[in-house]
């Protein structure tokens, strides 16, 4: 199918070819490609008519403009690779006296908002456009002011306002959530460290102590508890973060994967050991079985809840970038704090 698709524009191309009306019509269909992400009309088109590159619309946004602000990474990527040209396009501005950081900087319409739910920062996937059209443009680029006296961060800060505000509220309240849920596994932790199975001697040593099952209990019983430690306070930090901009790439986006993995391994430790004490109490021998599948089941549905969310956030934050550059800055960067 991709290649049909190919083949057709191409042959449509070529039909055009010599027609009187092939400027505007190819000029319309070029630039609404590159708006609505179809990177197979760009490409095909500038194979037939390599001057298309140059093509605006009526308000002088070009073809790259239009990926960058429509969020359309896959055109973004094939046009800057068009090493002869892709100076020029880089420095082009609009009507509006807007360079091309400006134009990453204004908030992308509804539906790329959509398409990118799979991020569960939205603000990270936006200074992640913002940061690698930056890497691109020469330094002055991000001062330089549009006809309205704006800079391009004062253009992104303005309008997304709203969306660093909704994202704060997102993150406030899930860091409030999970605070309650490790201040429960760690008053649970501490209570089973105090008061094991099968209870202590005359000397305060327990009886079961000796027993391997007891070991692997106390072994667990520590790790809920240390690590809800570690949970409480990474989530007591997120409450004392500024909440700039530029958090949102990285610093939060880490806080809470670290938090959350913590949070998982809390919870996951207070099953074991959990079904570890279940064990010890009420060993019988036909019933062993029924710690397992409580152990068994409890982690289940722990992985199911909380995994998906951890897997986008890693994804987004440390995977490979949606940006395919040749000059090796396609990496996301380490953890930062």
């Amino acid at each position: 199918m991709h290649d049909r698709t190919k083949l057709f524009v191409r042959m449509f191309c070529w039909g055009l070819q010599g027609s009187p009306e092939h400027s505007s019509i190819l000029k319309k269909a070029f630039l609404l490609g590159a708006k609505n992400g179809i990177q197979e009309i760009v490409e095909e088109i500038l194979v037939v008519f390599p001057d298309a590159i140059s093509y605006v619309d009526e308000e002088g946004h070009s073809a790259l403009h239009l990926a960058v602000m429509y969020r359309c990474e896959h055109v973004f990527n094939f046009i800057i690779q068009q090493m002869g040209v892709r100076k020029k396009l880089l420095l082009k501005v609009d009507n509006g006296g807007n360079n091309i950081l400006h134009l990453v900087g204004r908030m992308p319409y509804q539906p790329q908002l959509e398409v990118a739910s799979g991020a569960v920062l939205q603000m990270q996937r936006e200074l992640q456009w913002y940061k690698e059209v930056e890497k691109l443009v020469p330094v002055q680029a991000t001062t330089t002011m549009n006809h309205d006296g704006k800079t391009p961060m004062m253009v992104f800060d303005e309008d997304h306002r709203r969306m660093i505000q909704s994202e704060e509220q997102w993150i406030v309240s899930l860091a409030s959530a999970c605070t309650v849920s490790t201040t429960i596994i760690g008053t649970i932790a501490f209570s089973a460290a105090i008061q094991v199975p099968g209870g202590n001697d005359d000397g305060g040593h327990p009886h079961l102590k000796k027993e391997i099952t007891f070991k692997l209990f106390a072994i667990s019983n520590a790790v809920a508890l240390y690590s809800a430690i570690a949970t409480f306070l990474i989530f007591l930090s997120i409450f004392t973060t500024r909440y700039a901009t530029i958090d949102f790439l990285y610093s939060l986006p880490n806080r809470l994967i670290i938090g959350l993995i913590s949070l998982f391994v809390s919870i996951t430790s207070t099953i074991i050991a959990f079904g570890f004490a279940q064990y010890l109490m009420f060993f019988i021998e036909h019933t062993r079985w029924i710690p397992k599948a409580v152990v068994i089941t409890s982690f289940g549905l722990v992985t199911l809840l909380q995994f998906s969310l951890l897997l986008n956030m890693m994804k987004t934050t440390y995977g490979r970038s949606m940006f395919n550059l040749s000059d090796g800055r396609n990496r996301r960067k380490g953890v930062r704090f």
